[in-house]
């Protein structure tokens, strides 16, 4: 099972795979008003480390924007599917998840099986494992979504 923890014991997380194409829109996303107010910090440090690659290359099972995920709360034991959005995208509902959100930040490049410890507000955390990657739009051939 591949894990990633924040912050690693080590103190080096392993690579992180981004699409370009996703690593260009949350940059520019990072740049905007909508993001200034918001703690984007985990999300940046996580660009900053990615490999970047061409969408074509992304492997199978990595979650990228718009990708659908089932994940539990290992703390909680509870269990979502969500697919992970751009803002402008997430419409409120539960099963949308915003990539500037802390669980949206979070699950962004993890592989099924793979879990994280993530900082969340008021100083808790959570500790998320994926259990399956039901759609990726670079493995269906969507790759300029």
């Amino acid at each position: 099972m591949n894990e990633r923890h924040l912050p690693n014991p080590s103190g080096l997380p392993p690579p992180l795979i981004v699409s370009r194409l996703d690593c260009d829109r949350l940059d520019a996303l990072l740049e905007t008003p909508q993001a200034a107010g918001l703690d984007t910090h985990g999300l940046r440090r996580e660009l900053d480390r990615a490999e970047i690659v061409e969408p074509a290359q992304v492997p199978s099972d990595v979650i990228t924007m718009n990708s659908t995920i089932r994940f539990v709360d290992e703390d909680s034991g509870a269990e979502r599917e969500v697919t992970l959005v751009y803002p402008r995208d997430a419409d409120g509902s539960a099963d949308r998840v915003s990539i500037l959100a802390p669980v949206g930040s979070a699950l962004l490049g993890l592989r099924v099986g793979a879990s994280i410890a993530w900082p969340l507000p008021g100083g808790r955390s959570a500790r998320l494992r994926v259990l399956t990657l039901s759609y990726q739009p670079e493995a269906a051939g969507d790759l300029h979504r």
